[in-house]
């Protein structure tokens, strides 16, 4: 705005020109962006606006009968009075689209999902005369064993890809096609004992070279990420080996598809270089390669390095449930641990920048769910570096503030005695916590708008977003010309 504005001329009744604010609103509406600093700044409105809008339960049905899902749900519902112990259920995976369009999910009973999201969107904002979703809307619902990651192709948003913790295989289906058979299985190379005994590695998560759909990659519970390039074979062409033959729940591609970011049951954070010291040498070689990581990282001990949280808390190895990276800011990886907390690694510096603890369970009377087999896995807002994750101990979410810069509540460096809040902040950015009717283990975030899905441990999905208001009912009042 200031470039169109005719700078006042000095004269002896005013030597000096007027200093005056930049417009910050003004220069946003001229150029249409918005900086990343401006954004966060607004978010704050963003946040408080958040809440649970609907909720979708797991009971659908196959060929007529209940799905396993649908079984085992109505099952723990009908057990929980006699004690009996909870059988296997819950919400394993959501992923959206790269658009926004179709939501799939999986569940620990093993059915695979893939919903139309703006068909769950109008029946929470009540858009639609239905009350349930119609089951006919999706395009796929079939079901296998258990199921414990999904993720869909990047270059091929036809193909969705699922693994389990019990299967040394990867199952591929199209959506385009009506069949439960996969178009395709990717298979690990077979490990065999020295009695001659197969050991079997089921694949904890999936991620696909964004440039190209045949490549993909899936870390094993030996603490292996397998590197697939279908176009070869079905088995892996490389193996990326962490420093122990544990479980990696979680893997990352950065985004030139250069690093491999791995994590898991030892709580460290490890990274491969696929490019090998020049171009892409892991999919030059049809025979099958295994590398060492370029680097290891344990979470506790730079959580020591933190002089505040060392004086107030003890800082014991936790697992790590998942990682990812920042969609807004790459370089800021955030990571889940076992006990609830999370944080950002900043894989510039390889420092922790950003840290979040949550109250324990006992402080507010909340039990700690005796079940370890979920494993929760947040999900970033696509701006303004929000990170969303399922509380560990009561039923909601938190929605925190991992902007990359002291200002953020939870960077290492925030000062409280100064506040977050800096010259010409409207408002100061807290972290959110969002009450909800579940138990939360999955989180997924519209690529577009934000809406959050949340996947259950009960089974179900829950949106949350903005509620709808129409300014068209009775307590509408125009605006006169003193409201502008």
């Amino acid at each position: 705005m200031d470039k169109y504005v005719v700078p006042l001329s000095p004269s002896p009744e005013n030597p000096k020109p007027i200093r005056r604010p930049r417009w910050k609103r003004s220069i946003v509406e001229l150029d249409g962006m918005l900086s990343s600093k401006y954004r966060h700044e607004i978010s704050s409105l963003l946040l408080d606006s958040y809440s649970e809008i609907g909720a979708f339960g797991h009971l659908y049905h196959i060929d007529g009968a209940k799905c396993p899902t649908h079984m085992n749900r109505v099952g723990n519902v009908t057990s929980t009075s006699n004690q009996v112990p909870i059988r296997r259920e819950g919400i394993s995976g959501v992923e959206f689209d790269t658009k926004g369009i179709y939501l799939a999910s999986v569940t620990k009973s093993g059915c695979l999902t893939v919903h139309d999201f703006e068909t769950l969107y109008c029946l929470s904002n009540g858009l639609s005369t239905c009350v349930k979703e119609d089951e006919t809307k999706h395009l796929v619902h079939l079901t296998t064993h258990q199921l414990d990651a999904v993720r869909w192709n990047l270059s091929n948003q036809d193909e969705v890809a699922c693994s389990s913790m019990q299967s040394n295989e990867i199952l591929l289906y199209d959506i385009g096609y009506i069949s439960s058979e996969p178009i395709e299985v990717l298979r690990r190379r077979p490990t065999i004992t020295v009695h001659g005994c197969e050991v079997r590695k089921g694949l904890s998560d999936i991620a696909f070279i964004s440039t190209d759909k045949s490549r993909l990659l899936a870390s094993d519970v030996y603490g292996v990420v397998n590197i697939w390039d279908r176009r070869i074979s079905n088995l892996p062409c490389l193996e990326l080996m962490a420093n122990n033959h544990d479980t990696l729940n979680s893997i990352k591609l950065n985004v030139e598809n250069q690093v491999v970011f791995g994590a898991g049951k030892h709580g460290i954070i490890y990274a491969w270089d696929l490019r090998g010291g020049r171009t892409p040498v892991a999919f030059q070689s049809n025979k099958e390669a295994r590398h060492p990581p370029l680097t290891s990282l344990k979470i506790s001990m730079m959580l020591e390095k933190i002089k505040s949280l060392k004086e107030q808390s003890n800082i014991f190895s936790k697992e790590i449930h998942s990682i990812d990276i920042d969609p807004s800011c790459p370089y800021q990886l955030a990571f889940h641990l076992d006990d609830g907390w999370s944080g950002v690694l900043d894989t510039n510096s390889f420092q922790v920048t950003h840290v979040h603890c949550p109250p324990p369970a006992w402080l507010d009377g909340s039990e700690t769910s005796i079940n370890c087999s979920y494993l929760r896995k947040p999900s970033w807002l696509p701006t303004c570096s929000i990170y969303a994750v399922g509380a560990s101990s009561n039923n909601g979410i938190h929605l925190l503030d991992f902007y990359p810069d002291p200002s953020s509540t939870c960077h290492v460096d925030f000062n409280e005695d100064i506040g977050s809040v800096s010259e010409g902040k409207r408002r100061s950015m807290q972290n959110r916590f969002v009450p909800l009717s579940e138990g939360v283990t999955v989180c997924a975030a519209h690529p577009l708008n934000g809406t959050i899905i949340a996947g259950t441990k009960q089974s179900s999905l829950l949106v949350i977003s903005q509620k709808r208001q129409s300014c068209c009912n009775g307590d509408y009042n125009r605006m006169d010309d003193n409201d502008y």
